[in-house]
C-alpha cells in the first residue's frame, strides 16, 4: 500500500465527509477527528445547529433527519440500494423512543443509535448470506464521488470489500471512527459496549484493512 494518506470521498444524501483508513492509529486515536458539527459526544444537538423540534411532530422529525440517517447508513452499508429501506425501519422502529424524549436535542442521537442498531442487524444478515453464497458483493466503485481521483476510488472500494469480510462489530465500530468521524467514547455508546471494548474492535479491523491493502497494492 502506497504510503502517503489518501483521503477517501463518499457519495451521500447529506453532505460528504472525508475517511482515511491509512496511517490512523489503530485505537482509533486519531486527534484530528471529531463528531458531526454541532453535535456533542453524547449524539445531543448543541447550540444553533439546529431549531427545535417537536418529537411528536413525525412530519418534521423525518423531513429534517431522514438525509442524516440516510448518511450514516451509508457509510455503514456502503450499499445505495439499501438505503431507503433503512431509513424507513429507523424511523418505524424509532417510534416509541420519540415520544419518551423530554429534549429535542436529543433527537438526532437517538436516531443514530436506531440507525446503527438497524444496520448492524442488516450486516449481520448480509454476513450470514455470504457464508451462504447468497450475497453477490456489490460495486463499491460507484461509492466514492464525483472528486474522488482513481486510486481513492479503488482504496475506498477495496476498504468495503474488507469491511463485508469482517464481524459486524467490528465492521460498524470502525466505520462510526474513520468513516463517521465520532469520538471513541460516541462510537462505544452507539455500539453499546465500553471504550475499551470499542477500541479492541476499531483496532481488530484497521490491522485487517492494512493487512488487504498491503496485499492489493
Amino acid at each position: 500500500m502506497a504510503k502517503e494518506r489518501s483521503r477517501l470521498r463518499l457519495v451521500e444524501p447529506g453532505s460528504p465527509k472525508e475517511g482515511d483508513p491509512s496511517g490512523a492509529d489503530p485505537s482509533g486515536a486519531d486527534p484530528s477527528a471529531s463528531g458531526p458539527s454541532g453535535v456533542e459526544a453524547s449524539g445531543r444537538v448543541s447550540g444553533e445547529a439546529h431549531a427545535a423540534i417537536d418529537p411528536r411532530d413525525r412530519e418534521a422529525v423525518f423531513r429534517r433527519f431522514a438525509p442524516y440517517v440516510a448518511r450514516i447508513g451509508l457509510r455503514l452499508l456502503g450499499r445505495h440500494e439499501e438505503i431507503d429501506d433503512l431509513v424507513q425501519d429507523v424511523f418505524l422502529d424509532a417510534q416509541r423512543g420519540l415520544d419518551e424524549l423530554r429534549e429535542p436535542g436529543a433527537i438526532k442521537g437517538w436516531l443514530a443509535t436506531v440507525t446503527v442498531r438497524k444496520a448492524q442487524r442488516r450486516l449481520k444478515l448480509r454476513r450470514v448470506r455470504r457464508v451462504l453464497g447468497l450475497d453477490e458483493g456489490a460495486d463499491y466503485t460507484q461509492v466514492a464521488d464525483d472528486a474522488a481521483d482513481p486510486t481513492s476510488r479503488h482504496t475506498l472500494a477495496k476498504v468495503y470489500a474488507v469491511l463485508d469480510s469482517l464481524p459486524s462489530d467490528e465492521r460498524v465500530a470502525w466505520s462510526l471512527r474513520h468513516v463517521e468521524g465520532e469520538r471513541l467514547e460516541r462510537v462505544a455508546e452507539l455500539c453499546g459496549c465500553s471504550l475499551a471494548t470499542a477500541k479492541r474492535k476499531i483496532a481488530a479491523a484497521h490491522q485487517r484493512i492494512l493487512v488487504e491493502l498491503e496485499v492489493d497494492g
